[in-house]
């Protein structure tokens, strides 16, 4: 029997509502156009040179010349492996790597490791277990701009973001707006405030959290009973600021190195790392969960992670990695060498033509920039009184085949700020810079 179409306004949905918001967010597909059609000055000069995605480019050759040459795959590596949450080995090699480089006050035992096929899945699943669908987790302006995704979208937690004003993010004087961000949730919702979610060194403003400024943070989680989430992808990508001299840095230092006595039960304390950014290899997707006192955790997270295992290729070639350590002491030294000198490479650009950034950072590879202050001052005859000052340049820079990552996305607090990757290639890095001071009007 033939049944007549059924009109498109009494059509149920055909996915569930969490598929429709996540259809929605989804529905922007700008970033993997990009990322499909790079410029290549052989292949494809038409492509486009994308600063915007945190990826370590610099010592891609040194990293892939190891695994081709050290790492030999054993037929292991194409079974189940020792289970989802990965290998005996590879916990074993990274608790060792941790101890030897965060200086933790108690001593990571491989059984406090948790691997996931990257920390976007390590975040998605730390949101699933801590809150209910609907509570918060509180997230510092600027932000990662995924961590809104990993923290929302099938967890179903709210992102509680903070605002700063005129505060530095990163002070002990923030965590003031912490606790009024929480209050102010949990009075308009009913709900509370499960969690703080902080990227430290911090992305995109690469700089590190002061000592002060954490263990303020954890009073404040234990007086509320907040889990303390430390996502530390960046720890050992920091490096010697050479330019601005005159502005003091802060040294990185993990939470896993601060003694936690006296200030918060050490079950609320969660400690995210992978091979992503230190080792400039997003591709292997692995990730770390480390929780020192939180078996109930793990328990929870052992049948969860069967849904973000690490292919037993990545897992081997990780604890080769991560067991060498002639060879990872090598590599940590000389990227911070290699970040060092791009980062002074794309401050001079930036000085020369008088662009305004923040300054004091000395992790991570990137820089945060104002374009929208340079951009009114090129092209002052325009009406720009109710533009979106942001998105204007944003189109610009598409328009000049160039990526960059939009403060927007980032959750910035003032208009025209955007996040420039710097650990590319010099030749690359200034081409990607002349398209970007060509599209705010500040080309030579």
């Amino acid at each position: 029997m033939n049944y007549p179409p059924v009109p498109k306004s009494q059509k149920a949905p055909n996915l569930a509502r969490r598929a429709q918001s996540a259809a929605a967010i989804g529905s922007n597909t700008t970033i993997w156009d990009i990322l499909s059609n790079k410029w290549d000055h052989q292949h494809n000069i038409n492509g486009y040179l994308s600063v915007g995605v945190a990826e370590n480019l610099l010592l891609q050759d040194t990293l892939l010349d190891y695994i081709n040459t050290k790492v030999q795959f054993s037929g292991q590596s194409l079974t189940y492996n020792d289970g989802s949450m990965g290998s005996r080995a590879v916990r074993e090699a990274l608790s060792r790597f941790l101890n030897l480089h965060m200086c933790p006050v108690r001593r990571v035992e491989p059984s406090h490791v948790l691997l996931t096929n990257g920390c976007s899945s390590a975040v998605e699943q730390l949101s699933w277990a801590f809150m209910e669908p609907g509570e918060g987790i509180l997230l510092g302006k600027p932000y990662y701009g995924t961590f809104i995704a990993d923290l929302s979208v099938r967890p179903e937690a709210v992102v509680v973001p903070v605002e700063f004003g005129d505060i530095d993010p990163l002070s002990p004087e923030a965590v003031a707006q912490y606790e009024k961000a929480a209050v102010e949730f949990e009075k308009q919702s009913g709900k509370r405030v499960r969690a703080v979610m902080l990227c430290h060194p911090h992305n995109p403003l690469g700089r590190c959290y002061p000592r002060a400024a954490i263990t303020s943070l954890m009073k404040l989680c234990q007086s509320r009973q907040m889990h303390l989430i430390s996502d530390e992808i960046y720890a050992l990508s920091t490096w010697t600021n050479k330019v601005d001299t005159d502005v003091p840095v802060v040294p990185f230092e993990s939470v896993l190195s601060i003694d936690t006595t006296g200030l918060i039960d050490l079950d609320l304390v969660h400690v995210l790392w992978g091979m992503s950014k230190d080792f400039g290899a997003n591709g292997l997707r692995v990730g770390a969960i480390i929780s020192q006192s939180n078996p109930d955790l793990h328990a929870a997270l052992s049948v969860m992670s069967l849904y973000s295992y690490v292919s037993g290729l990545s897992d081997q070639v990780t604890a080769s990695i991560l067991f060498d350590d002639a060879f990872t002491d090598r590599y940590i030294q000389l990227n911070r060498e290699k970040l060092s000198e791009a980062h002074e490479f794309l401050i001079k650009i930036l000085k020369k033509r008088d662009i305004e950034y923040s300054q004091g950072c000395n992790a991570g590879f990137f820089v945060w920039i104002n374009l929208g202050k340079k951009y009114l001052e090129t092209n002052p005859q325009k009406d720009n009184e109710g533009i979106d000052i942001t998105d204007v340049i944003m189109q610009k820079l598409l328009d000049n085949k160039v990526f960059l990552a939009s403060g927007t996305s980032f959750g910035s607090e003032k208009p025209g700020w955007f996040r420039v990757v710097f650990a590319h290639p010099f030749p690359y890095l200034q081409e990607a810079m002349r398209r970007i001071l060509l599209a705010v009007g500040a080309e030579e």
